[in-house]
């Protein structure tokens, strides 16, 4: 009977096994595809498309002021919100195209170290033991003493420390497009750049907020002016590929509780 139990267990163990398994390989079937399909060519470039349309896109929702009625006079050749007498030819509808500066020089270092020390020692005296000492001498060894028969001790250490030297140097210009106007004015801009160079593609992507007096007279804005910036640099191909460890060695970093 104990050896069909112990079969059971070995089968179910076996079962969750392969289930898990299976599993690993549907969530990396996809991606394993895909790069099988493209071995001895180079990765392919995503096509141009309204940024709107792809599944993760999100219209931003900001604070707004409250809404101001314009009042307009007759014959006159101003209205509220004109910026010149002639056509702004900067960025301010959707669909328009402004040049974004990025200029990044960021330099960090981090030292952090914790060393966590605990001894505890208790000693419980049991010697009448609610009149059941005589009893227990009778059944314990002459050595022990009743004065000292519950003790226990501990002792915990725990020392860690971590070090991070950080330096990232990004000097480069984007164009990025209009996807929204805000009704403050302000405008969500979003912006990404392909460069494939011997099958590796570059990627770079900026998305963000900017404010439409903050774009110069040449039609550009820093990138220090765009708030709730979002600025992906990244690749595909070769490179990242033997840049980051096997999907079975993630999966087990993730899953593994020591």
């Amino acid at each position: 009977m104990s050896q069909l139990n112990e079969r059971g267990r070995n089968w179910k163990r076996g079962r969750t096994l392969a289930a898990a398994t299976l599993a690993a390989a549907l969530l990396s079937g996809c991606n394993s595809l895909e790069r099988l399909a493209q071995v001895g060519e180079e990765p392919s470039m995503n096509p141009v498309e309204n940024p709107t349309y792809a599944h993760d896109y999100k219209p931003v929702s900001m604070p707004m002021p409250a809404p101001v009625q314009a009042a307009y006079q007759p014959n006159s050749l101003w209205r509220p919100g004109s910026r010149a007498f002639f056509k702004d030819l900067r960025a301010n509808e959707i669909g328009d195209i402004v040049t974004i500066n990025i200029d990044i020089s960021d330099n960090a270092t981090l030292n952090n170290s914790t060393t966590r020390g605990r001894n505890t020692a208790e000693n419980v005296d049991v010697d009448s033991l609610l009149g059941y000492a005589g009893s227990l001498n009778a059944i314990l060894p002459e050595a022990v003493n009743p004065a000292a028969l519950l003790a226990y001790d501990g002792q915990t250490t725990n020392t860690g420390s971590g070090t991070i030297t950080r330096g990232e140097t990004i000097l480069l210009n984007v164009a990025a497009v209009v996807t929204q106007v805000l009704p403050n004015g302000n405008l969500v801009i979003h912006g990404r750049q392909e460069t494939r160079v011997n099958y590796e593609i570059r990627e770079l992507q900026i998305a963000g907020v900017i404010r439409p007096q903050d774009i110069s007279a040449e039609n550009t804005v820093a990138y220090d002016d765009i708030a709730e910036a979002r600025l992906s640099y990244g690749g595909r191909g070769h490179i990242s590929d033997f840049q980051q460890p096997r999907w079975g060695t993630q999966i087990i970093d993730v899953i593994m509780p020591f």
